[in-house]
């Protein structure tokens, strides 16, 4: 018996739906974000009327094609990373190609690539993402061959493709992670050229949580330890 033509659209439907999830399944693993830091556990609650709305405009990815940086500020627990790595998955789901990577680790991947002169291939690799996620740059103290790796990586990303960056250091204080002042202001500037800047005047999750279990007292697990 032949299908008939509103049986095969349906089944034509179902198969490209059935790619569309293989294809996001894919490049959610290959991001390597965070599995539990999306939109569905974060408390947009907590955060400024500001902040939500440029998450829900971010996770759109209408900014991609401008290569348009975001760089989030705050202090250690505020929802930084938590945040970005939300936008991330819904970027994701939209079918982008995402990255997230400790600042720490992929400085010791560059200084490695650069050692085996494979630095410009390296690049290249990265160059294939819409978005590179680096996470706790104000936590890193560079010496001067981990500056030049990580400054010619923004460098080489400069209004090609977008560079999400959490940081507990306001730009100011950036001479602390470049250690040189012309660096320090070449870097920001590449970044703030065409950016979004997300402030966390909030306090930490972390120290909220522990306040709210000191009131609640130990638990019966804990009394008979």
């Amino acid at each position: 018996m032949l299908a008939t033509p509103h049986a095969l659209e349906a089944l034509a439907e179902i198969e490209a739906e059935e790619r569309q999830g293989r294809r996001v399944a894919r490049l959610l693993k290959e991001s390597q974000l965070p599995k539990d830091k999306t939109l569905s556990t974060l408390k947009l609650e907590r955060f400024s009327a500001t902040i939500r709305a440029q998450v829900r405009a971010l996770a759109g990815g209408d900014f991609l094609p401008a290569a348009t940086n975001v760089c989030a500020f705050g202090n250690p627990g505020t929802g930084k990373t938590h945040l970005v790595a939300a936008i991330g998955h819904e970027l994701v789901r939209s079918g982008h190609q995402v990255l997230f990577t400790v600042v720490s680790e992929l400085v010791e991947k560059l200084l490695a690539a650069k050692r085996d002169l494979k630095l410009a291939r390296e690049f290249r690799k990265l160059e294939r993402f819409d978005c590179l996620i680096l996470d706790d740059i104000g936590y890193v103290q560079h010496n001067r061959e981990e500056m030049e790796v990580l400054f010619a990586l923004l460098a080489e990303r400069y209004e090609r493709r977008s560079v999400f960056i959490t940081s507990n250091l306001i730009f100011a204080h950036w001479d602390r992670i470049f250690r040189d002042q012309m660096a320090t202001a070449a870097a920001i500037d590449r970044l703030v050229h065409h950016s979004v800047l997300l402030e966390f005047d909030v306090s930490s999750f972390r120290t909220e949580h522990a306040k709210r279990r000191g009131k609640a007292g130990p638990s019966r697990s804990d009394a008979t330890s």
